[in-house]
């Protein structure tokens, strides 16, 4: 193999690092915030948008809800950062809802869990790489020509960045992060401070007409409108629960210092949130989809306007009308933090499929860390899927918002009842009356967030079932399914391993058979190694594809006074792997308590396509014999010179492919949930 895929790797990653320097990766708050909190943080770019589209459904006249459903959105996230506030203090070892629900309403809700949060994790990358390429194309207008290919080039750049591990790319991240809130309050500041001295701030979209399918509606469906608005602006609340997913990233103490990174990135969300809904409401910002039910009219032409810039932009724009620095500023800022707003999903979806793979829920392979100590099939995973549906959906925000965030209260809801019950056991055995009382008050903030995110739910999936939602609900049944069916897999793997007394029994004799095609100097090697294995009997056989070459063949053998017979076997259709079985399943019947071992010669190449010239044959016996009971197959290499450009050569190795998890001390912080369920070794 070449040298220039690992020097590219080594060029893109960086050096792999050692197991012990894991302690180096774990993250202080002022690098966990921006890592873990992007994502919430960013929904100012779209939360307050999504609201002003569904009530433009009604026409102009609804928009006079929007600091109520805002409200409304702004309750449901405090109530929701106080709830999680408890989850990662009372489980640190990275499960998240996941191991809440498992250890405490069982291991089917556990998984129900999982399933949502992964598909949840999978629409926030495509979310938050859409969405940004709609903001930058505000500012760079080719962007949003060919916006499906930037935004698939931004999650090429996104995965890179998380493979050369989780310090390194949060170093890569907090300043734009930084950079994003210092943009937005400075907007804030400025935008209220002309506000206070008299301006008279108009976004541009001031003066146009919103035009929906549903004008003047009332009562009910009226009702049924603002349920739709709120369920959109709670795409806000997105990213709360990646924190208690990540808490294996903090410095200890890990659970103090995740409580109080979630409790700044609610202060900070909270504020940035009703600021920019403020601000477009004063403005006049008006924003609308035709896709969804509403249009964008100039009263002047009457023509339709509705390919506006975004919300955010627009407030930007009108706020900054005397500094357009500060403007392309923020419209920069904004699409990037929302890039980077998917590295929150690159933290959590990888960190929460180690731990459903330890709990045998999905392949092994995504527990095992790679070259930079992160978990890389994970991370490879997401960032494909997300690509997929970046791809199908056309980058189009509106039509993947309708997808988003059902997952993410499914989670929030199991989540919380879990907790309740969690508070509930603990109470039955704690005596200490300070203990009691900060139990029940814990209690009291998760039941409280339990009611409210059940709420939240039921409206979420009433509202937009119908608006694509219900491919959600159709993708986490299957993932359920999924997991189930791996977690079956496992099982039984291992029922099946389990040691019993006739597994230690020695075999009555061993059948020797080596498979020869001519007699040179791979064949030789191989029948010296079956003779020094000592077998109780040892046979050499080939077969017979041209009489012919097979008569030469056994003239060849007498004459050389091989000390081993040679038997062949005749293939009337040319066959050579057929044969082969044949004889052997017929010597093994013969002697059900032997051993056959099976000794094939094959060549080792140091070039590609050399595989491809040879060992054809080696391979299909191997991959059938492989099935016939009391049979093993042992390869004799013989290396040709072209495999000498390979020694010496590290071995390549694909990410976390081989790899296993650095080895924790017992004492370390966070064991993972449901101990015992598999050994360290898998």
């Amino acid at each position: 193999m070449s040298k220039v895929p690992d020097l590219v790797k080594r060029a893109l990653l960086g050096r792999a690092l050692r197991s012990a320097q894991q302690h180096e990766q774990l993250l202080p708050k002022r690098i966990a915030l921006p890592v873990f909190a992007s994502d919430a943080l960013s929904s100012v770019a779209y939360a307050p948008q999504e609201i002003l589209i569904t009530l433009g459904i009604a026409g102009l006249a609804a928009y006079q809800f929007t600091p109520w459903v805002a409200l409304a959105v702004v309750v449901i996230l405090l109530t929701v950062v106080a709830s999680y506030r408890q989850n990662v203090r009372a489980y640190t070892s990275g499960g998240g809802d996941f191991e809440v629900a498992t250890e405490n309403l069982g291991g089917n809700w556990g998984v129900v869990v999982a399933s949502a949060l992964l598909v949840d994790y999978v629409l926030t990358v495509a979310v938050s790489i859409s969405s940004a390429v709609a903001n930058l194309g505000a500012f760079v207008h080719i962007v949003g020509e060919h916006k499906v290919a930037a935004a698939i080039i931004l999650v090429v750049i996104l995965t890179v960045l998380n493979l050369r591990g989780l310090k390194e790319s949060g170093m890569a991240f907090a300043i734009p992060t930084y950079l994003f809130m210092f943009g937005i309050f400075s907007m804030l500041v400025w935008g209220f401070g002309r506000l206070l001295m008299g301006a008279d701030l108009q976004a541009e979209t001031a003066h146009f007409e919103v035009r929906g399918e549903e004008m003047g509606v009332g009562g009910f469906a009226l009702i049924f409108l603002l349920m739709r608005a709120f369920a959109s602006g709670c795409a806000a609340l997105t990213g709360v629960e990646a924190i208690s997913n990540g808490v294996p990233a903090f410095r200890k103490p890990k659970g103090r210092n995740a409580a109080t990174t979630l409790l700044l990135l609610g202060v900070i969300a909270m504020t940035m949130f009703c600021g920019v809904t403020a601000l477009a409401y004063i403005t006049d910002a008006k924003f609308a989809d035709p896709s969804h039910g509403s249009t964008l009219i100039d009263p002047a032409t009457g023509r339709d306007v509705s390919q506006q810039d975004p919300v955010v932009a627009q407030v930007a724009h009108t706020v900054f009308s005397n500094a357009p620095v500060m403007f392309g500023f923020v419209t920069l800022m904004t699409a990037l933090i929302l890039v980077l707003a998917a590295n929150t999903a690159y933290n959590g979806f990888p960190v929460l499929g180690s731990v459903l793979a330890q709990n045998r829920y999905l392949p092994r392979q995504l527990h095992t860390r790679g070259d930079r100590l992160a978990f890389s099939n994970g991370i490879i995973i997401l960032a494909t899927a997300a690509g997929v549906l970046i791809y199908a959906y056309d980058a189009d925000v509106s039509k993947l918002i309708q997808l988003y965030i059902v997952g993410v209260f499914v989670s929030f809801t199991v989540s919380q009842t879990g907790m309740v019950r969690h508070w509930n056991k603990l109470l039955a055995t704690e005596t200490a009356p300070a203990a009691r009382r900060e139990m029940k008050r814990a209690r009291a903030i998760n039941a409280f967030g339990l009611m409210m995110t059940g709420t939240v739910l039921v409206v979420v999936l009433v509202t937009k079932f119908t608006h694509g939602a219900y491919i959600v609900c159709i993708a986490m049944p299957v993932l359920f399914l999924l997991m189930k069916g791996i977690r079956r897999h496992y099982d039984r793997v291992a029922a099946e391993l389990v040691p019993s007394g006739e597994d230690v029994a020695l075999p009555a004799r061993n059948h020797a058979i080596v498979l020869v095609s001519k007699i040179h100097k791979p064949t030789l090697r191989a029948l010296a190694y079956a003779r020094a294995t000592r077998p109780s009997t040892l046979e050499a056989v080939t077969v017979a594809v041209d009489a012919q070459e097979s008569r030469r063949l056994q003239e060849e053998w007498d004459a050389l006074d091989v000390p081993v017979p040679l038997k062949i076997l005749d293939s009337p259709f040319r066959e050579i792997t057929r044969p082969v079985l044949n004889y052997v399943k017929n010597v093994r019947r013969k002697s059900p308590r032997d051993v056959i071992t099976v000794f094939i010669p094959e060549y080792v190449v140091g070039h590609w396509w050399e595989h491809l010239l040879h060992n054809q044959s080696a391979l299909r016996l191997k991959g059938r014999l492989l099935f016939v009971p009391g049979v093993m197959v042992t390869s004799v290499p013989w290396q040709l010179r072209s495999s000498d450009r390979l020694k010496g050569r590290p071995e390549p190795v694909a990410p976390g492919a081989s790899r296993r998890p650095p080895r924790a001390p017992s004492d370390q912080e966070g064991a993972r949930p449901g101990g015992g369920i598999v050994s360290d070794r898998d």
